[in-house]
């Protein structure tokens, strides 16, 4: 019978949801958002689709993210977002209901959980595994968390910045700031408004970061084209931007981050710490594709840094791992109902 059971990792994102299908790898990649008709109530497009139609959408649909810095905020758009990422990647001829397991923020609540859990068994799931996502993000990107070495690890997604140290496959110290990726694109957003008064939608925000944006300044700056509405005439109008003024934009934010890089380093017990100056932090997500951010994270702290290989699978390729190796990871994980 275990033959049959389709096992599927889930990294349940503010931004996106990844899908990971064993024998696979990553089979589905994309962004959590769902479109709504405000009449009555039905669900017109999910993922990409949906993204698409992000301000662009006429009075009577919504576009919207059911999920809120990592949790869940609307749960029955939540559960038929999942329902359908789970068709998708099994085909529409799966008989079998899998056995699912999805990534949580570090900091997040038993009832918070309890609704993900409840959320995947009425999307279809059979049973499904909750997971801290710096553990899956840990394994993911090749740490052996099961050596009683501290090791840290920073998963910079959409909504959440998780920062935690891990030994013996399990959490030592964390925590979890709802500064990420959307913060940062609000702030880019906010810049523009104030410095050219043009107004910019979240997408081009996102671009704006993506293109030119960085941690640090450059020396060499990037510039960029933005195309945006005139807050005084109200008209279209276009404005030339600078990777400097990206990164002066979103200090804050990058502060705020580092900040809960430092309170995570503060709290690990001294024997860990001497571990992580020797092995570095390492970070995954993507926010922290960002250009520079390791260099940022070592100016400010004094520990090296580094990017994780595909850091924006790190966590979901977390989930196929330890979907493989259940048993190895059963104190880690937190089970079913």
């Amino acid at each position: 019978m275990a033959l049959f059971t389709k096992k599927l990792g889930i990294d349940l994102g503010t931004a996106n949801t990844l899908v990971f299908l064993p024998g696979k790898g990553v089979v589905l990649n994309e962004p959590s958002v769902v479109a709504v008709s405000e009449q009555d109530n039905r669900i017109l497009a999910i993922g990409v689709e949906a993204k698409e139609m992000i301000g662009k959408t006429p009075e009577s649909i919504i576009a919207y993210r059911p999920m809120k810095d990592g949790v869940i905020a609307d749960y029955r758009v939540t559960e038929a977002m999942l329902r359908y990422f789970i068709t998708k990647a099994l085909g529409p001829f799966n008989l079998f209901k899998p056995d699912v397991m999805i990534s949580v923020p570090a900091g997040v609540t038993s009832t918070e959980r309890r609704a993900v859990v409840e959320a995947a068994i009425k999307a279809g799931a059979k049973n499904a595994y909750v997971v801290k996502e710096p553990i899956l993000a840990a394994i993911g990107a090749g740490i052996p968390i099961q050596e009683s070495r501290g090791h840290m690890i920073v998963d910079i997604g959409g909504g959440t910045t998780d920062v935690a140290v891990i030994s013996l496959g399990g959490i030592v110290a964390s925590t979890s700031v709802k500064c990420a990726g959307n913060k940062i694109d609000a702030a880019i957003a906010d810049y523009i408004k104030k410095t050219f008064n043009l107004a910019i939608g979240d997408k081009t925000a996102e671009d704006v970061k993506i293109k030119i944006g960085a941690a640090i300044p450059l020396e060499e700056e990037l510039t960029m084209t933005i195309k945006g509405r005139d807050f005084i005439q109200g008209l279209p109008r276009s404005a030339q931007v600078s990777t400097n003024e990206i990164v002066r934009a979103i200090d804050k934010e990058l502060k705020q981050i580092v900040q809960a890089i430092k309170a995570v380093l503060q709290e690990t017990p001294p024997e860990l710490a001497s571990d992580i100056i020797d092995q570095g932090i390492i970070m995954t997500g993507g926010t922290s594709q960002l250009r520079n951010f390791p260099d940022l994270v070592y100016r400010k702290t004094g520990v090296k840094a580094r990017l994780a290989d595909e850091a924006l699978y790190c966590v979901v390729n977390g989930t196929g791992v330890a979907l493989d190796h259940l048993d190895m990871y059963k104190k880690t994980i937190i089970s079913k109902r």
